[in-house]
């Protein structure tokens, strides 16, 4: 197939969705007057405070995020292997933003449930009818002890996770280890993570450019995630385990970052060893050298959030997420408030694909409720992730909440195969597919 080919299918099939909103069929705006604050403009919230200002009329709508940038997340993968320019993932908040929407720049100091208001951090105190958290997360990096951004890089250090900024020194430092070669360490951590497959991408990515580079047969890698399985979906974990066998790639479980000494080049790990007898576990330290160390720190709600009283007090207690229903993302105490994308306490979900089916779900209730009824819509957990495994070559992994593969191409695209059609997918139209999603329009 060739790229026009791939095009027209990939149009004709509903991948590349542009069509503006008013080109639908779409019912008459709904006439309220409710107070409707938005917490986040990343990709849920801008792409719902976008739906919204289609469907209502006379409502006031407000966004607060004090990000002047808006940060395309699925390309920082790219960035930090040396495909994309940084300024590829950024673009400005409000050109993303209807005239009616309001924008507050500012951060969010708290939320108080019970009286229905939003707390900046100047001091406003911002009135709600309905409330939608969309902030995001926060990265941990001082979970990390002796790392610190500062530091990607140099000293061998990357971390794509923390901004194209940061995203393009990963490469620096990556791109100098296809050359030289060394010893190669990959970490994930043991927090729940947006885009789980993006660790599993870069090792990926580096092996293959390190072994067409000046590095080939001159280095060794390894991948040391806290979980005891690569992926969280059983057939997708046998495919990389395979993968990984195949280019060289050790796999080590139950091995979680701890701390990073720079000057020496070794990272440290708390071991995990299970007795296959007893099952009894004990802990050890395990340091280990490097010469290119990839850190991905833990990944835990905002501060506002874990102190607002809406997490889950029964899961996820070291992390914060939101308590939500999983099916309609509504939070179990609180009806008039919803969570999306990130920040919600789900059991998959924190993909930029995952948004796109979150947000109509949260419209729908939400639309419901202001009308006097009940939402229909459901979220069934689908979550996709593009696995780079080359340059060129990608599977295109989709599954539900139940771990089922629910691909969107069946008989055309095979999830567990490398397909250059898949990293097309990755490179070419999940750009225009999340730019027409943030505009309402997808």
């Amino acid at each position: 197939m060739d790229r026009r080919s791939f095009l027209s299918l990939a149009a004709g099939s509903g991948l590349v969705t542009a069509v503006p909103m008013s080109a639908r069929a779409n019912p008459a705006p709904i006439a309220s007057k409710a107070r409707i604050v938005i917490i986040g403009a990343g990709a849920a919230g801008t792409a719902l405070a976008n739906r919204l200002s289609m469907r209502l009329q006379g409502a006031s709508i407000t966004v607060i995020d004090p990000r002047s940038q808006h940060l395309y997340q699925p390309g920082l993968s790219l960035v930090a292997a040396g495909l994309k320019p940084a300024k590829y993932v950024t673009s400005d908040t409000s050109q993303w933003l209807p005239d009616d929407v309001s924008l507050v720049p500012e951060a969010v100091e708290a939320v108080d449930a019970e009286a229905k208001t939003v707390a900046t951090q100047s001091g406003q105190s911002l009135p709600y009818d309905y409330l939608v958290l969309a902030p995001g997360l926060v990265l941990d990096h001082d979970a990390i002890e002796g790392f610190s951004l500062d530091l990607v890089g140099s000293h061998g250090i990357g971390a794509l996770y923390a901004g194209p900024e940061y995203a393009a020194k990963t490469w620096e430092a990556a791109s100098e280890f296809t050359e030289t070669g060394g010893l190669g360490l990959f970490t994930r951590p043991a927090t729940e993570m947006k885009c789980a497959g993006a660790p599993l991408k870069h090792t990926f990515l580096i092996e293959d450019i390190a072994s067409r580079a000046g590095a080939a047969g001159k280095y060794e890698m390894h991948y040391l995630a806290p979980q005891s399985a690569l992926f969280s979906v059983p057939i997708v974990a046998e495919k990389v385990r395979m993968l990984f066998g195949a280019r060289g790639i050790d796999a080590h479980y139950n091995h979680t970052l701890m701390a990073v000494d720079p000057g020496a080049k070794t990272a440290t790990f708390r071991k995990i060893t299970r007795n296959g007898e007893s099952g009894v576990a004990s802990e050890s330290l395990e340091t280990l050298p490097y010469d290119y160390l990839h850190v991905i720190p833990p990944q835990r709600a905002p501060e506002f959030v874990r102190q607002s009283g809406l997490s889950w007090a029964d899961r996820w207690t070291d992390q914060g997420w939101v308590e939500v229903e999983p099916d309609t993302l509504r939070h179990r105490r609180y009806p008039e408030i919803f969570a999306l994308g990130d920040v919600a306490g789900v059991p998959k979900g924190k993909t930029a694909a995952s948004v796109k089916w979150q947000v109509p779900v949260v419209e729908d209730h939400l639309l419901a409720a202001l009308s006097g009824q009940e939402g229909t819509a459901i979220y069934g957990g689908y979550t996709s992730c593009p696995l780079i495994t080359r340059v060129g070559r990608a599977m295109l992994v989709e599954f539900d909440y139940n771990n089922d593969l629910v691909p969107s191409f069946p008989g055309v695209i095979a999830p567990l195969e490398e397909l250059w059609i898949s990293w097309l997918m990755k490179e070419v139209a999940l750009k225009a597919t999340y730019n027409a999603m943030l505009r309402g329009q997808a």
